[in-house]
């Protein structure tokens, strides 16, 4: 047999765009040229035979894809793992590539029909070390890495495919000779990435701009030194001499209509194992794997989707277990996933995020959550268990343990004095070196509120949408906050407001200052802006200098909110603002007068400020999270930056209501995973009119 380097290719007899199964056909369906796709080729096919042999597959008529030979399987030695391709319009092209397969002597794999593969599309060897590039996420799925790697005995490193214009590896990457690689790192999910930096040294990376990769630059054929490849930018082909090589640009765009160019055409058939020592390279037996079970409304609330899309996004794969639905309306239904990830640390974030979403993971021969200790005040074990806004519970020696202090991007730290085990949220910065945290994922399970069917008009409310444009949504979603807001006051519950200066300047103040007088509100949070505008009308009557009962500019223009701060602190604050007599109605008038605590969070921008406004941050939300113990509503109003910091103190089971005329606000606000999340795209000041209107009756 010849040394030289030997391909399969097929001539594009049949090929044309009759079908679309990527984003490059799209638009070019019976589009393509039959005599310049036909010159096109035979210019690749005459590079390639200058230095090695080519090989003919037979064309087949109603196959237009069949001229893309390197679909056809991944070839070691004289094994081929034949494909399976994920789309129909291709899957007859198998077996003629397994009849040539046979007919010259290779011997084949072959995966089961549930898990598609697609040959040296997506997976690709690498030229200097032991190891076999794999592609997942778009046409081939991740179990397939591990038939590969069983039946090759090489290790498989795999890269997810985030972006479908990349839909095979081939793409966006390209091992070279010499351990080199040529990639787009756009087409990869961070630690795909990150993999590949750890396994390439940045002298051997080529890294391609957008435009090289979108005309398939990493699509190329190395033979030897020489890549040839459909187009290169003069960048690029500056970076392929540096490194040594000869770019030969050879014109295919016939076939980027169809999504393939230079390596889709063109199969290597000697491809040889490489002995190079390295000490990571080992083959993979198996991926990380995890049941997972679920249970709920898990079709009508999205659960499933959720996590199906979570285990995605992961980078992971998934096979339903079982899974049965709810017989009646008011049933549950319940799955079982087994979960695999390519790595360790994909399956534990995956899982992680699985638990906030109540996902349970069944217990091992009981098996109670991992802990670890802190070495250094104020940084966590690098495995630490992050919690969400969902009641929490950890197995610690055999039984289960409510954390305590509940809130989202926090660590647990359980502790045991007096025979009697604890466990609580605590913030990174609050951590105490030699103090126990909870680890890794075994042993936690969150407890979310059993969802039901959304059947009435106002519950369709709380997404913060734009169903919520119309008035009449508007007044039924405030009839429901002061319907809940009278109970809580009759039953001596919290309301807090989180309130931005956007409050006063729409003319709500002096509503929130009635519901503050009237007792419906416990705890007020905003910024040194939102007194200092309040505090401005009261002494002034204007807002940033602005008449509000005029809508005209006042006196003073928009120093004015200056001079009332700098009243303020000649008095030492709000209450001896008020308490001197200076400050007789408004918002922070009523909180001092009904001794309603505030907390004001300070910022880069603030102008004085107030004495009142905390300056250092970590106090600031220190005294927000103080104010929040035991609340049951939240009333956010054109507050972003306030009310995000409020959101992630929040545990679940607090019910949130965020107000803003921005829908990118209220989307943000409102999407926190929880129920009790209520989003309404308005006018902050006909909302309180609305509202005080309807406590008032």
């Amino acid at each position: 047999m010849s040394s030289r380097n030997r391909f399969l290719m097929c001539h594009p007899q049949h090929f044309e765009v009759s079908y679309v199964i990527n984003p490059w056909m799209e638009g070019n369906v019976k589009r393509t040229s039959s005599e310049l796709s036909a010159r096109q080729w035979q210019k690749l096919y005459s590079l390639i035979t200058q230095s090695a042999e080519v090989e003919l597959a037979q064309p087949q008529p109603g196959l237009p894809d069949m001229t893309f030979t390197a679909n056809a399987g991944f070839i070691l030695e004289d094994k081929v793992v034949l494909s399976r391709f994920l789309h129909p319009e291709r899957q007859r092209e198998e077996e003629y590539f397994e009849a040539w397969f046979a007919a010259h002597d290779f011997k084949f794999h072959r995966l089961p029909p549930q898990i598609p593969f697609e040959g040296a599309g997506d997976a690709l060897l690498d030229r200097e070390q032991p190891w076999i590039w794999a592609g997942y996420g778009q046409r081939t799925v991740l179990e397939s890495h591990i038939y590969l790697s069983m039946w090759l005995e090489m290790e498989v490193l795999s890269l997810r495919l985030t972006d479908s214009r990349f839909y095979q590896l081939e793409t966006c990457f390209c091992p070279l000779e010499s351990g080199f690689v040529m990639y787009y790192p756009g087409a990869f999910d961070e630690p795909s990435r990150r993999l590949i930096a750890e396994r390439v040294p940045e002298e051997k990376r080529i890294v391609l701009s957008e435009k090289d990769a979108i005309n398939f630059a990493c699509n190329a054929v190395n033979i030897g030194r020489q890549v040839i490849l459909n187009r290169a930018s003069p960048e690029l082909q500056d970076q392929l001499e540096y490194a040594g090589f000869e770019p030969a640009q050879c014109e295919l765009t016939e076939f980027l209509k169809a999504g393939g160019a230079a390596k889709s055409l063109a199969l290597r058939l000697n491809e040889s194992r490489h002995e190079t020592a390295h000490p990571t390279a080992q083959p993979v037996l198996e991926f990380p794997q995890r049941i997972v079970e679920l249970e709920g409304h898990l079709l009508d609330s999205n659960l499933m989707s959720r996590v199906m899309e979570r285990i995605v996004e992961g980078g992971g794969s998934f096979e339903l277990l079982e899974f049965n639905a709810g017989s009646r309306l008011q049933d549950t239904s319940r799955a079982k996933l087994l979960v695999t990830a390519p790595s360790q640390e994909r399956l534990d974030r995956m899982l992680s995020s699985l638990i906030d979403l109540g996902a349970r993971l069944p217990l091992k021969d009981s098996v109670n959550a991992t802990l670890a200790s802190v070495q250094q005040t104020g940084v966590a074990p690098d495995d630490f268990y992050v919690t969400s806004i969902h009641p929490t519970e950890i197995r610690f020696k055999g039984e289960w343990h409510r954390v305590q202090n509940q809130r989202v991007d926090a660590a647990i730290v359980v502790e045991q004095k007096d025979g009697k085990v604890t466990a609580r949220c605590r913030l990174i910065r609050e951590l105490q070196s030699g103090q126990k945290v909870v680890c890794g994922v075994d042993g936690i399970r969150t407890l979310l509120k059993r969802e039901g069917r959304e059947t009435s008009e106002s519950a369709s409310l709380v997404r913060g949408t734009s169903e919520i444009a119309s008035e009449h949504h508007v007044e039924l979603a405030v009839e429901q906050i002061a319907w809940n807001m009278r109970r809580l006051r009759e039953q001596g519950g919290r309301v807090v407001v989180v309130a931005g200066p956007t409050v006063v300047h729409t003319g709500g103040g002096r509503h929130l200052a009635r519901l503050i007088r009237d007792g419906y509100v416990q705890a007020l949070l905003g910024g040194n802006a939102l007194a200092a505008h309040d505090l401005e009308q009261a002494i002034y009557g204007t807002s940033l200098g602005v008449d509000l009962q005029r809508s005209a500019p006042g006196r003073g223009g928009n120093y004015l909110h200056l001079k009332a701060i700098n009243k303020i602190r000649a008095c030492g604050g709000i209450a001896q603002a008020v308490n001197q007599g200076l400050i007789s109605s408004g918002i922070f008038y009523e909180c001092v007068n009904r001794n309603v605590p505030f907390a004001l969070a300070g910022s880069i921008r603030d102008d004085g400020p107030l004495p009142d406004t905390q300056m250092d941050l970590i106090k600031a939300q220190e005294q927000y999270h103080k104010l929040l113990q035991k609340t049951q509503m939240i009333l956010m109003l054109s507050s972003l930056m306030p009310a995000m910091g409020v959101n992630s103190m929040t545990p679940a089971g607090v019910q949130m209501i965020s107000v803003d005329i921005d829908p990118g606000t209220v989307n943000k606000l409102a999407a926190r995973g929880s129920a009790e999340s209520l989003g309404l795209i308005t006018d902050v000041g006909l909302f309180l009119s609305l509202l005080a209107r309807q406590l008032e009756q």
